[in-house]
């Protein structure tokens, strides 16, 4: 895959028709970022560009300077690249579920994206987002994800949190209002690139979203994420559907350390089966991601994926049978650990 310098790139997530309804694909769109053209050379390839790439509606002909130029066609390349994404989504019966904005990994939002310290750059990262909300809107997809990974801080100090605050809020308004129809959820995560995160939990996350009071506004729970949270997945999980909407589950697992990836179930079985039965309880009926990283040590990618589907299965199995257990429910009102623990464990592993 190669990447035009100083371009962006958005993940966007599928779901197959022809697998099961909880498995999901990631494909990138690239975001061009023309830069300015050197000379009249470069303006006459450029311009041949915009009229292979057939955007000429894209700028009129008085605009043809570079910085105009550039951008017409960035814009017929995102164009182009998106019906081709769409075509291709045609032909292999895929679904789109959600658009995601890269503010975290591109050198330019190191800062910060909503909170960078740099009106312009702050100005960008809304602006891309908002971009990214329409082209994922325009291929079927009803959700924007977003990850505000650099929103953070490092050092005492550093910034001020109530600036600090209010920036997130604000970016977050201005990317809800820009289409009410479309559901934006948003990601949590203690650490990682930051220090520490603006939104480092579900408790703060939510404090976010009655702030902005939206009604497109929901969160999407990482298992691993919740975990090195400090969190017990099942409890954040019942706190967003009580007070807000679960809009994306993340299944992976880790050691609470840091955001591990590893395969389903692998480490934390029980508190991925809490989790299951809490979501299925709480009426979430979304896709499941696995949010995993086979490449980090050499896994086979295909083995690792077949892997999560039937852990997931087995899991939600259990869950579902879990949701209307009579003794079950009796042990949790006694807050019974001894027979809770029992029972749980007879159902995962038939002792």
């Amino acid at each position: 895959m190669i990447r035009a310098p100083g371009s962006m790139k958005c993940n966007l997530p599928f779901i197959s028709h022809r697998n099961r309804q909880h498995v999901s694909l990631c494909f990138v769109v690239l975001l061009f970022a023309g830069r300015r053209s050197a000379g009249p050379v470069a303006r006459a390839a450029a311009a041949l560009r915009l009229v292979q790439l057939g955007a000429q509606d894209v700028m009129p002909p008085h605009e043809a300077h570079p910085a105009a130029l550039a951008r017409a066609v960035r814009l017929a390349v995102e164009r182009k690249r998106l019906e081709r994404a769409a075509r291709k989504m045609q032909d292999s019966g895929t679904r789109l579920l959600w658009g995601t904005a890269n503010l975290f990994s591109h050198p330019r939002y190191m800062s910060g994206a909503a909170t960078n310290p740099d009106p312009a750059v702050r100005r960008e990262a809304i602006d891309l987002t908002k971009r990214g909300i329409d082209a994922a809107r325009a291929m079927g997809a009803p959700m924007m994800t977003l990850w505000l990974g650099q929103d953070g801080w490092d050092y005492a100090f550093q910034c001020d949190y109530p600036a600090l605050w209010a920036d997130e809020i604000s970016g977050i308004a201005e990317v809800a209002a820009h289409d009410p129809d479309c559901m934006i959820s948003i990601e949590y995560k203690p650490n990682e690139p930051r220090s520490y995160a603006v939104l480092p939990d579900a408790a703060t996350t939510l404090l976010a979203i009655a702030e902005v009071g939206l009604p497109n506004l929901g969160v999407t729970i990482d298992f691993a994420h919740a975990l090195y949270a400090d969190e017990q997945p099942a409890f954040a999980a019942m706190l967003v559907q009580s007070r807000s909407r679960l809009l994306g589950l993340h299944l992976n697992d880790g050691y609470a350390k840091r955001d591990d990836g590893l395969m389903v179930g692998a480490v934390h079985d029980q508190a991925t089966l809490e989790l299951l039965r809490a979501v299925h309880r709480g009426g979430f009926d979304g896709a499941i991601y696995f949010d995993t990283f086979p490449d980090h040590g050499g896994t086979d990618p295909v083995g690792e994926a077949r892997a999560n589907i039937a852990v997931t299965d087995r899991l939600r199995a259990i869950a579902r049978s879990l949701a209307g257990n009579a003794d079950l429910a009796k042990a949790q009102a006694a807050q019974d650990a001894a027979a809770a623990t029992r029972i749980v464990l007879a159902a995962l592993y038939g002792a």
